[in-house]
Parts: structure tokens; C-alpha cells; sequence
């Protein structure tokens, strides 16, 4: 997938929103894709008689290991019932990855992790310029396939 394929970046991500709305939906639950308006939603998601319901962000990767690229802004945007789901692609064909993750969990994550990031210095010893990006992984497998994260 990806570009080693030729699918475009905006493709990727759509195709990560349906997995995971397909996945949501064959676990029993309401899964409902937002329209492209609702900044940092992606999915809305409930339990199948409506008690409880959460917010899903979902970010995609195609090819390589478990690693998904936010922005600045995922530090500040959490709350106990928004989630992220990020889908790891593997190919036409094949089931890809889901790693479910609490908002605050990924927040703490990426602000750490980018602190740490800064204050290494570059490989010539100068110091890093500040980004807006951020990275999270999850290498070692903590939260794939956690759908019970959800809570739903």
C-alpha cells in the first residue's frame, strides 16, 4: 500500500476510517464515519443499545513498523471518551493492524517523547529545531488489537 503502491496519502487515511468502522461494526457496536468537518473526530461509536459512546481518531500508516505521525495539537486534545485507532496497512488483501489507544495515553506519549527529542542534539551536535510534528509508536505491541480499551 502506500506509495509503493500508488495509493495517495489522503486514500490512506480514508481507508483506515473504513477498517476501522468494518471492525467496530463486526464486534457488534454502531460505528458512524463524521463528515470531513469534524476536526479530530473520525468516527463516532457506541455500544449496541446506546449507553455508552465514544469519539475515534483514527490515523493510518501504510507499510513500515508501528509508527503513525500527529501534530502539536494531539497534546492538548483529549478527554476520557475520545480514543485514537491507529491502523497499521499491510496490503490489498490483508488484515491490517489496529492499535486503540486512550487520548490522554497518547498525549503524554508524544509530548514526552518529543521533549526528549529536542534536547538530543543532531548528529553534528547542533541542536534540533522545534516542529509541530509528533510521532507515536507503539513497538511493542501494547495496544494492538485492544479493542476493549473502548469500553463500549
Amino acid at each position: 500500500m502506500g506509495t509503493r503502491s500508488g495509493l495517495e496519502s489522503t486514500l490512506v487515511g480514508v481507508t483506515g476510517e473504513y477498517f476501522v468502522a468494518a471492525e467496530l461494526s463486526a464486534r457488534g457496536y454502531i460505528a458512524s464515519i463524521t463528515l470531513r468537518n469534524s476536526r479530530g473526530i473520525d468516527i463516532i461509536a457506541s455500544s449496541p443499545d446506546a449507553s455508552r459512546s465514544v469519539s475515534i481518531q483514527v490515523k493510518t500508516s501504510s507499510g513500515g513498523g508501528p509508527k503513525w505521525l500527529l501534530t502539536k495539537k494531539s497534546e492538548a486534545f483529549c478527554c476520557d471518551n475520545h480514543y485514537y485507532v491507529f491502523v497499521l496497512l499491510h496490503g490489498v488483501g490483508m488484515r491490517p493492524d489496529f492499535h486503540i489507544v486512550p487520548s490522554d495515553v497518547v498525549a503524554e506519549h508524544i509530548s514526552t517523547n518529543h521533549r526528549q527529542w529536542l534536547a538530543r542534539p543532531k548528529a553534528d551536535g547542533s541542536p534540533r529545531k522545534d516542529s509541530s510534528m509528533r510521532n507515536f509508536r507503539d513497538s511493542d505491541g501494547k495496544y494492538k488489537e485492544r479493542w476493549t480499551t473502548l469500553n463500549l
